[in-house]
C-alpha cells in the first residue's frame, strides 16, 4: 500500500480524555476515532490490525475442531427470562423495544442464544461434543467507560461454547481449550499468564483468565512464589491468627462526626489508623436485609459476600432501607445494637437477621464504626464484648498483607490486562433452557457446557501497553498491520523512486505486507509517522544508499540500522518471514 493514498491521518497530540498509552497511541497513529463515550470507529490501520488478531484466534481454534457461526447481536428477551438473567444483569444490559413493543437486548454475551441453536437441532449423545465459536460486536452499558477499547462499552470479540455429554468431557476439553489460548498468546507475542478467576454473571466452577502482564494495566493480580495466581476478585486470604488481650479493651464512647460519611474523613479527623475502622455495609441477599462488615482499609468482594451468603441474587440496600435498619442516615451506621433498631417502613418490612464479618476484624481492637445516630461515630468498639457476627468468611478484595491460601506465605502483587477468559459452565444455562439429549440409555439428561472469550479488541490495546516507547508502538510482528515500512527519500530523484517501487514490488512477491512512505515530504516527518504506527521492519531507499547498491534496514524495536546489499535483500526478508 503506498502511504499517499491510505488513509492514516496521525495525530500529533491524542485527545485530552485519553486516559493511558495505548488509547493515545492508537489515537495518535489513526487506528481509532472516538464516536460517542465507549464507542469507537476504527480506521483501516487499526482495523487491520483487528483481523490478524481474529485470524490467529480462528485457526487455533479450528485446529481442536471448534465450527465458526455468526450469530445475531440483537437477542430477545424471552430467553433471557428462561434463564433468569433479564431482572439480575444489571444496567449494563441495553434493552431495547422494536416497533411492535417487543422488548429485545444487544448482546453483552451469547450464552442464552447459543444454547437455544443448539437445544433445537441437537439430541443425541452421537452428537456431542461439539464446539460452536463466533466473532463479533458486543455491547455493556458501561457506568464509566475508560482506558479506550479496553473498557468501552461497545467491543469486538470471540466468543466459543462446548456442549458435552458427561463432566469429564467437558473437564477434558477445558484443558484442550486451555491450551489453545496458551498458543494464542504466545503468537501475538504477549508476555502473560493464566490466573485464577471468579465467574461473575456467567456463572460455572471453574474459571481462568489469561493476563497480559504490563504495569499499566487496570486489572491487579494476586501471586504467590508457591505457584498460587488469581485476580484480586478471586483471590483468597487465608486467616490469620489473631489473638487480642481483653484487658486492653476501653469503654466505648460517641463522638461528634458532623457530616463525616467516609472512613477517609473520620480517620482524618480522629488521627486513626483506617485499620481501625468497621465499615458496615447493607446488602439485600435473595430478599432478605443482611450486613457485611470489613476493615476500613479494605474493599468489599460482593462476589465473595454472595458465595458465603449462598445467595442467587445480590444488590446494595437502598438508602431507605439502610435507614429502617439502622435509624440514621447513610454514612453512620455501625454493628453495635444493630439488630435491635430496626423501625418498619412501607419501603422495607423485613427486619436484619444476619450479619458477616471478615476476618480480619477479628484483629481489630477499640474499633470505629458509626453510632447508629446521625453525625456521630463510635470509638472503642470490640467484637464479643459490643458485637457478635453471625458469621465470619473471607469477604475482601486480596491486597497487601493477605497470606497465600495455599502455602500460608505473604501474597505478591502485580497487574495486567484480560485478554481472555474460559469458563466452565456445567449445567446452568443447559437446564434452565432445556437443552438436553438422549442417552444410550434413552434418558433425557442437560449438556454440560464451557464457555471461553477473548477480547479481540482488547488485544489491540494490550499489545501496544506492553510494547511501545517514547516515539510510538512497536507491535509484533504476527499483528502488525504491515510488516515493513519502505521509506523512499528524496522521492524526486528517479533512480531512488524507481528502485524504491522496485523492492516495493519484491516485498509483495515474497508475500510479505509493506507500508510504502513515498509522500514528498521531509524525510524526519517520514521517519517520526514509520516509529508512530510501529510497523517491525524498516526500509530505507536514498540516493546515499544507492551510491554502494544498499539499503537501511532496522527493526522497530532496535535503535541500531543496518546496510543491506539490495541483492540479498529478498533472501533476508524471507529469513524474516519464516519467523514470523
Amino acid at each position: 500500500m503506498k502511504l499517499s493514498s491510505y488513509f492514516l491521518p496521525t495525530l500529533r497530540q491524542a485527545p485530552g480524555d485519553a486516559d493511558n498509552i495505548s488509547t493515545k497511541l492508537m489515537f495518535r497513529a489513526a487506528l481509532i476515532r472516538k464516536l460517542a463515550s465507549g464507542i469507537y470507529e476504527w480506521l483501516p490501520l487499526g482495523f487491520k490490525v483487528l483481523k490478524k488478531v481474529e485470524n490467529i484466534v480462528r485457526e487455533e481454534l479450528d485446529k481442536i475442531g471448534a465450527q465458526e457461526v455468526w450469530l445475531p447481536v440483537i437477542q430477545p428477551k424471552d430467553l433471557w427470562v428462561e434463564t433468569g438473567r433479564w431482572a439480575v444483569y444489571g444496567k449494563e444490559l441495553l434493552r431495547i423495544k422494536d416497533r411492535k413493543d417487543s422488548e429485545f437486548c444487544f448482546a453483552p454475551t451469547a450464552e442464552e442464544v447459543i444454547t437455544n441453536m443448539v437445544r433445537r437441532d441437537v439430541t443425541s449423545h452421537r452428537q456431542l461434543p461439539m464446539t460452536l465459536y463466533q466473532f463479533g460486536a458486543k455491547f455493556r452499558d458501561e457506568i464509566r467507560p475508560r482506558f479506550g477499547v479496553m473498557r468501552a462499552r461497545e467491543f469486538y470479540m470471540k466468543d466459543a461454547y462446548s456442549f458435552h455429554a458427561t463432566e469429564e468431557d467437558c473437564e477434558n476439553y477445558y484443558k484442550v481449550m486451555f491450551k489453545a489460548y496458551e498458543r494464542i498468546f504466545k503468537r501475538c507475542g504477549f508476555k502473560f499468564m493464566s490466573v485464577e478467576a471468579d465467574s461473575g454473571p456467567i456463572g460455572g466452577n471453574l474459571s481462568h483468565e489469561f493476563m497480559v502482564i504490563s504495569e499499566t494495566g487496570e486489572a491487579q493480580i494476586a501471586l504467590c512464589d508457591c505457584g498460587y495466581a488469581a485476580n484480586v476478585e478471586k483471590a483468597e486470604a487465608a486467616e490469620s491468627e489473631y489473638s487480642i488481650d481483653e484487658s486492653k479493651f476501653k469503654p466505648m464512647a460517641d463522638i461528634a462526626t458532623p457530616d463525616m460519611y467516609t472512613v477517609e474523613d473520620v480517620a482524618n479527623f480522629m488521627k486513626i489508623s483506617k485499620k481501625r475502622f468497621i465499615k458496615t455495609l447493607f446488602f439485600i441477599a435473595d430478599e432478605e436485609p443482611v450486613l457485611a462488615l470489613i476493615r476500613g482499609d479494605n474493599e468489599l468482594n460482593e462476589n465473595k459476600l454472595r458465595k458465603a451468603l449462598n445467595a442467587v441474587n445480590l444488590e446494595k440496600a437502598s438508602e431507605t432501607v439502610y435507614q429502617s435498619i439502622s435509624d440514621c442516615k447513610v454514612g453512620f451506621a455501625g454493628p453495635v445494637d444493630i439488630k435491635s433498631r430496626f423501625k418498619s417502613s412501607k419501603d422495607s418490612s423485613k427486619p436484619l437477621k444476619t450479619i458477616i464479618a471478615d476476618y480480619a476484624l477479628k484483629g481489630v481492637l477499640n474499633g470505629v464504626s458509626g453510632a447508629n445516630k446521625d453525625d456521630y461515630h463510635t470509638v472503642n468498639i470490640n467484637i464479643g464484648r459490643d458485637y457478635n457476627p453471625d458469621a465470619f468468611a473471607d469477604l475482601h478484595v486480596a491486597s497487601e498483607g493477605d497470606l497465600c491460601l495455599k502455602c500460608g506465605n505473604p501474597l505478591k502483587f502485580s497487574r495486567g490486562i484480560e485478554v481472555g477468559q474460559t469458563f466452565k459452565l456445567g449445567v446452568k444455562y443447559s437446564k434452565s433452557l432445556k437443552c438436553e439429549f438422549v442417552d444410550e440409555h434413552q434418558k433425557s439428561i442437560p449438556m454440560v457446557m464451557g464457555c471461553y472469550g477473548i477480547g479481540i479488541s482488547r488485544i489491540v490495546a494490550a499489545a501496544i501497553e506492553q510494547s511501545n516507547d517514547k516515539d510510538g508502538i512497536i507491535w509484533p510482528p504476527s499483528i502488525a498491520p504491515f510488516e515493513i515500512s519502505l521509506i523512499t527519500i528524496e522521492t524526486e530523484d528517479e533512480e531512488v523512486y524507481k528502485t524504491s517501487e522496485r523492492i516495493y514490488n519484491e516485498i509483495h512477491k515474497i508475500g510479505m505486507t509493506v507500508l510504502w512512505d513515498e509522500r514528498n515530504e521531509r524525510a524526519g516527518i517520514k521517519f517520526k509517522d514509520s516509529d508512530l504506527i510501529g510497523l517491525p521492519y524498516r526500509i530505507v531507499i536514498s540516493a546515499k544508499t544507492l551510491k554502494d547498491s544498499e539499503c537501511e534496514f532496522k527493526m522497530r524495536s532496535s535503535d541500531k540500522a543496518e546496510r543491506w546489499k539490495l541483492s540479498e535483500l529478498s533472501a533476508k526478508l524471507l529469513e524474516l518471514k519464516n519467523k514470523i
